[in-house]
């Protein structure tokens, strides 16, 4: 091999939803190769796929990091890695690791490979757990949020990535070619992949538990309400902001929306086409207050300006042509 480091889209937590789904969009395209690391394995794509190998392991391992950046050269970095929000809350030493220094190690690798002649693009799936609305009376009140309002989050997980949002910025202020860029995500769906522990799974866990024709018990009550994307427009959504000229961007963080939807109307569009559906509330109180504190709606005007994010699924094809069949596929393989 010679001494010339391979220029790599890099993806940390390649493993989870996000990760998996953006790794089979990158596959359709023919861009450059991509590396990817998590704590799990991955199995890397044969002859001619773009997903060049896979590094499992710690993003807190310093022999990781020496290992890849010895073969390659990061241009596009997607920093998925992180543990989730309901998990976050009970290790909450680990998750500072994880999500805060872990991210700061990282932000600190792409800069020192960054010049203002080449920039590194560095990409951070925030979340809506970066807001904190004081009641549910003020969230019944509030318009849809944006970017700038209510950035008081409830929880570690919300502080921690808020922190790399106005880190990552910082450090591209400073002028040593990172190019920054967060997307603030709602609550996400997903026909393909199982949720993976986010306090916003309760609307996944019930279709999917409605899909093998299981019991649900729902862990926030009927009025609970999020706005929720279908995985593949947030994937679309990620990769345009990632592909778009930085003059067109006018800020560093942008909202993410999707449609608005309550527990009970989620179980009611549900039970259209699974009519045997039993759901039982346990509320979890801390859970449960969580989701009291994000937003019902965001605003996501300045995504649809300046790249172009244009969800594909409203309220009701979000089920009808996403989900449903989707989950049908996965479970009966019809």
């Amino acid at each position: 091999m010679s001494g010339e480091r391979v220029p790599v889209t890099l993806i940390t937590g390649a493993a989870g939803e996000i990760g998996q789904a953006l790794l089979e969009r990158l596959a359709e395209g023919r861009g450059e190769p991509v590396v990817t690391v998590d704590l799990r394995p991955l199995s890397v794509g044969g002859p001619g796929h773009p997903h060049r190998e896979h590094f499992q392991g710690d993003i807190l391992d310093p022999a990781l990091w020496e290992k890849l950046l010895h073969r390659y050269r990061p241009t596009l970095i997607f920093h998925l890695a992180a543990i989730l929000s309901t998990r976050a809350e009970s290790v909450p030493v680990l998750a500072h690791r994880v999500n805060a220094d872990g991210a700061a190690r990282l932000l600190a690798i792409a800069a020192d490979c960054a010049t203002p002649d080449e920039p590194l693009r560095f990409v951070f799936p925030s979340s809506i757990a970066v807001y904190g609305l004081p009641s549910p009376e003020s969230k019944e009140a509030a318009a849809p949020v944006s970017e700038d309002e209510h950035l008081d989050p409830a929880t570690l997980y919300g502080a921690q990535k808020l922190y790399v949002e106005r880190l990552g910025a910082t450090i591209e202020r400073l002028g040593a070619g990172l190019d920054f860029r967060a997307v603030r995500l709602p609550g996400l769906i997903s026909s393909d992949t199982l949720p993976q522990g986010g306090t916003s799974d309760w609307a996944p866990e019930l279709i999917h538990a409605a899909a093998r024709g299981e019991p649900y018990s729902c862990f926030v009550n009927r009025g609970a309400r999020l706005p929720f994307c279908a995985m593949p427009d947030a994937v679309e959504g990620i990769l345009r902001l990632a592909f778009r000229g930085k003059a067109s961007l006018t800020r560093t963080a942008y909202n993410l929306g999707g449609p608005s939807l309550s527990a009970a109307e989620i179980i009611a569009r549900v039970a259209r086409d699974f009519p045997d559906l039993e759901v039982r509330f346990r509320l979890d109180p801390a859970r449960d207050r969580i989701v009291a504190s994000w937003p019902a709606a965001v605003d996501d005007g300045a995504a649809r300006r300046d790249f172009g994010f244009a969800p594909g699924h409203d309220e009701e094809t979000l089920f009808s042509r996403y989900l449903i069949p989707g989950i049908r596929r996965r479970y009966d393989g019809s």
